[in-house]
């Protein structure tokens, strides 16, 4: 047969431990091309990528050359490839060894063509930015050149053009986490310390990083526990509910962390942004809660609580209304005259309290306590009741106690306001921070979309 009688006439006297030209200045020019088939895992914390490539060689051997017509017009044959001379070609970037199936075969033409297909599982070193995950995109090189040879041994040329390689993605499975943007390749020449150089190839292969399963696990529910805790300033301060409600937001955020601590890349190179993201969001929960705890104790002011100082009011219930628009700062003024009027009336009662021991307000009254006064003086005169004597005191003390609780609901009453003025002040504050915080994030995100 034809294919026996070629192959017994080109390997009969092959010698393939040496490279296979006739005079030994002539340069192997070995021309290598690579197709993405699929981007298996990207490992950030290790820093290494892996992909499954297709990679192709080609060069010509001087002495696998042959007349088609001596073999029934045979042009091409497929020999082992352990029997004939190949380029000890590796890439730069290996980290491990791979899975990649081994092809027994090499195609060879007539002209001394020889083709060498594979398909190679490669895990190489990839240094990843993982600062705008997980909108990242990864540059990541692959770098082909002989291990021992120099440059005017073997040298390394590109199958098809440049154009071709880059936007290929004929074979590419593009249906798990990333896409495959394009593949550069680039020429170069490499030399240590002076000595001989070598050729290298390059090519760079540009993924991005589909966001869609992570803004839907990750930043939506972020968002919206965040929007939730703005919702939570509108609860009554005084109720005492959105104490519980923000710890509940907070405790729901720690767990969420605790969920997506596995999701995000752990690398010592930095900090993904997201990951700012979410502490600066936990921070800006604590604040919340801290500044409710604050309002609700003002508002619960506990008694014996002195009034509210001057220039607190001032600053709060006038200044401040103004500042902020509060509609009802008339209100505001109103309650504070009433409070500045009832004060001054439970000093003047206090007074009068000092001179006579009760003031009567009703006519009926005023003649019970003439007949009392008549009573006590017939009994002093007559060396008294003891019992009228401890009535009197104990209708006293009673209505002392019924002035003080209403200095007491006064005094609540300011501290109320003052709690609900400064609780929309710090509101708009918080509300002013996570504005400024959500567009200092766009103008980031901005600029590296842009870069």
């Amino acid at each position: 047969p034809a294919l026996r009688r070629l192959s017994h006439f080109l390997l009969a006297h092959y010698q393939k431990g040496t490279r296979p030209v006739r005079d030994w200045r002539t340069t192997t020019n070995v021309a290598i091309d690579l197709m993405v088939y699929a981007i298996l895992s990207v490992d950030e914390k290790n820093q290494v990528l892996t992909t499954y490539i297709w990679y192709r060689q080609h060069w010509i051997d001087e002495f696998l050359k042959w007349d088609p017509a001596r073999f029934d017009n045979l042009t091409q044959i497929s020999l082992p490839v352990e029997s004939i001379w190949v380029p000890d070609i590796l890439i730069n970037e290996f980290v491990d060894v791979g899975k990649s199936p081994h092809v027994p075969y090499v195609y060879v033409s007539h002209h001394g063509e020889v083709q060498n297909l594979k398909p190679i599982q490669v895990m190489t070193a990839c240094s990843l930015d993982i600062y705008n995950f997980p909108f990242d995109v990864q540059n990541c090189s692959l770098t082909f050149t002989s291990w021992l040879h120099h440059i005017r041994d073997i040298n390394l040329s590109l199958w098809r053009q440049p154009e071709l390689v880059k936007f290929d993605r004929s074979v590419f499975m593009n249906q798990g986490e990333w896409e495959l943007l394009y593949v550069l390749s680039h020429f170069q020449e490499f030399s240590v310390k002076s000595s001989d150089s070598y050729a290298e190839m390059k090519f760079y292969v540009v993924i991005r990083r589909r966001p869609l399963f992570y803004t839907v696990s990750l930043l939506l529910p972020s968002i919206f526990l965040m929007v939730m805790d703005i919702v939570g300033f509108y609860l009554p301060p005084h109720s005492g509910e959105r104490v519980s409600f923000k710890i509940t937001l907070l405790l729901g955020y720690s767990v969420f962390l605790i969920i997506v601590s596995d999701t995000l890349p752990a690398t010592a190179v930095g900090t993904p942004l997201i990951g700012i993201y979410f502490v600066v969001c936990m921070a800006l929960l604590v604040i919340s809660l801290t500044e409710t705890i604050l309002i609700v104790r003002l508002v619960h002011k506990q008694d014996l609580q002195p009034h509210v100082p001057e220039w607190v009011k001032h600053l709060l219930l006038e200044r401040a209304t103004i500042l902020l628009c509060i509609r009802d700062r008339k209100k505001f003024s109103q309650s504070r005259m009433q409070s500045l009027d009832t004060s001054r009336q439970v000093e003047n009662n206090d007074s009068t309290a000092k001179l006579t021991p009760y003031v009567c307000e009703d006519p009926r009254e005023c003649g019970a306590v003439g007949g009392t006064r008549s009573a006590l003086a017939f009994a002093g005169r007559t060396e008294g009741s003891a019992s009228l004597q401890e009535v009197l005191r104990e209708t006293t003390a009673i209505r002392q106690l019924l002035e003080k609780r209403e200095e007491f609901r006064d005094v609540a009453r300011e501290w109320l306001q003052v709690g609900y003025v400064l609780d929309v002040l710090l509101f708009r504050v918080y509300l002013a921070a996570v504005l400024a915080y959500s567009i200092t994030l766009g103008t980031l995100w901005s600029v590296w979309r842009d870069a």
